[in-house]
């Protein structure tokens, strides 16, 4: 099972930037992502990203955010821009390996953005 530790999270006033890192404890051939969760809501898509730099993002964030990673450091970064309060929540890093699909999940880091 790989261990994943997310960073970089906090308070940030709307307009401004946050990046977040997501380190894993081995590689992972497959996806990794990120999601949110806003209190009361479901967890959802933000951005995900594949082995082969296959990128995809949610409607709401295009434009806004970037993912990446560094595979040699089992790393993945969300590099979020031009934030609003409706992006507050707390983030999820996400895990897919291509071998068998199963998702796994870091303990969540929470980015609040205020008006």
């Amino acid at each position: 099972q790989v261990q994943l530790v997310e960073s970089g999270g906090g308070l940030v006033q709307a307009g401004g930037s946050l990046k977040l890192s997501c380190a894993a404890s081995r590689n992972i051939f497959g996806s990794m992502g990120w999601y949110r969760q806003a209190q009361g809501k479901e967890r959802d898509l933000v951005a995900r990203i594949t082995s082969g730099g296959t990128t995809i993002y949610a409607d709401s964030v295009k434009g806004r955010f970037t993912i990446s990673s560094d595979n040699a450091k089992n790393t993945v970064f969300l590099q979020m821009n031009s934030l609003i309060p409706e992006y507050t929540g707390v983030y999820y890093c996400n895990t897919r390996p291509f071998v068998n699909g199963v998702d796994q999940w870091g303990k969540g880091i929470l980015v609040t953005v205020s008006s």
